[in-house]
């Protein structure tokens, strides 16, 4: 195990730099600077700023004294547009986008389990065929659009639900703008793991022996099931968490992902970096920690 975490967490090193460096000189290649837009500003004005940042070095030398400032110093930077501490910033973010995203996960996980199983213990049933349709359906509808419905009807035509505000805030149209798409995935791929664990000589002899119906679903069937769902779930808390950004924007709420979305429209390069790099380090932990649990949830897996 500890050598599996130690060759996982290099690997994870690698690849975040390579992630870094890709989106560097991507985000150099673009037309354009972070001063550009700035139309007070007067040439003198706008060499002076870029040789403040280190703007006017060439573009691996930036480069290398960003990561020698990241890696020995911890060093985010500031935003070039706010002068604001660029980790503070996302730390402050964070906060809202990681209730946000982990309320959606939670919301997506429970009913997709739940829902899931009972397809599949109704197979081919209208219960069934009712799960499949909605979860289908919600699959098929992008959060951004799901979001841009659910404000538009409840908060706007109906005024059922207050729109969000930093005083008074309601996360009950974000976390179901963004739970739904993964609580759907989460449903039809535990219908399918439930079925095919169903079907297992295990299971048949569990009933012949006259196991309780209750101890075959959840002790053997559904902990069985949970493998593939496991490797999806790993990712996806992570992605719910960091992905938000167009739901966030929609709805105005003061997270990460609209600091993100800001940071691109303003080609705020510090903020842009800071932020891939934070999103980077969350996916690769889930990834590591959904193998982790891997070994918890089925003994017989091994990391040689």
């Amino acid at each position: 195990m500890v050598k599996y975490v130690v060759k996982r967490t290099i690997l994870a090193v690698i690849t975040i730099i390579i992630i870094s460096a890709i989106t560097f000189f991507t985000m150099y290649a673009v037309p354009g600077g972070p001063f550009d837009g700035e139309k007070a500003l007067s040439p003198a004005v706008k060499a002076a700023l870029e040789e403040r940042y280190g703007l006017n070095d060439p573009i691996p030398v930036q480069y290398l004294n960003y990561m020698r400032k990241l890696i020995f110093e911890q060093d985010f930077g500031v935003g070039l547009k706010t002068g604001r501490n660029v980790l503070d910033t996302i730390l402050t973010g964070m906060k809202v986008s990681a209730v946000l995203g982990l309320a959606a996960a939670a919301v997506a996980i429970v009913c997709g389990l739940v829902l899931g199983s009972v397809a599949a213990l109704n197979r081919g049933k209208i219960l069934d065929r009712i799960i499949v349709f909605f979860s289908t359906l919600a699959t098929s509808a992008p959060s951004f659009v799901l979001a841009t419905l659910l404000l538009l009807v409840f908060s706007i035509t109906l005024r059922w639900v207050p729109a969000w505000s930093a005083s008074n805030p309601n996360y009950i149209l974000p976390v179901i703008s963004l739970s739904m798409y993964p609580m759907a995935y989460i449903t039809r791929l535990t219908k399918t793991s439930m079925l095919d664990a169903l079907n297992q000589d295990y299971i048949r002899t569990a009933r012949a022996k006259g196991v309780a119906s209750y101890k075959v679903i959840f002790k053997h069937a559904l902990r069985n099931a949970l493998i593939p769902v496991v490797t999806y779930v790993g990712p996806m808390i992570a992605f719910i968490i960091t992905g938000s950004m167009v739901v966030e924007t929609i709805f105005s709420v003061g997270g990460l992902g609209q600091e993100f979305v800001s940071a691109i429209t303003n080609r705020d390069y510090t903020m842009i970096m800071g932020t891939t790099i934070f999103l980077a380090i969350l996916m690769v932990v889930a990834n590591l920690i959904t193998d982790i649990v891997y070994k918890i949830i089925d003994p017989r897996i091994s990391f040689d």
